[in-house]
């Protein structure tokens, strides 16, 4: 099918304009698609290693984990350099209790996200398991 000439110029700003929109889908803000401990999670008193993974690139450098204690104090873990982009680490010594870990990120399109991940730490004698049947 032969299109008039006079649709040719508007074709062509409506496929520059989608093409200009288009990079918005790549730099989408940093969210959070896998923890451990998860979402709502239990893991065992101890030495808990705590690993966030996003669907973007990351800057380590501005970004940060905060840990709320039970007694409602909080400190800031320290995120080691790590080669992965998209993932923000560090670990710590926990009692049994209830904690929410504060995430905040840097993604490469510069925007900032945050996010909490809550989990409860059970006695080192019980298995998460057996911690949810109670």
């Amino acid at each position: 099918m032969i299109t008039p000439a006079s649709s040719l110029p508007r074709r062509l700003a409506v496929a520059a304009l989608l093409l200009i929109g288009s990079p918005a889908v790549a730099r989408a803000h940093a969210i959070l698609v896998e923890s451990q401990p998860p979402v709502g999670g239990m893991v065992a008193a101890g030495h808990v290693a705590i690993r966030l993974r996003y669907n973007s690139r990351i800057d380590h450098a501005r970004s940060r984990l905060t840990l709320n204690l039970p007694d409602k104090t909080q400190t800031v873990l320290a995120t080691p350099a790590t080669d992965a982009v998209d993932i923000l680490s560090a670990a710590a010594d926990l009692a049994p209790g209830a904690y929410t870990l504060r995430w905040q990120v840097l993604a490469v399109d510069g925007h900032i996200t945050r996010g909490d991940v809550p989990f409860t730490v059970t006695t080192s004698g019980a298995s998460p398991a057996a911690a949810a049947a109670r």
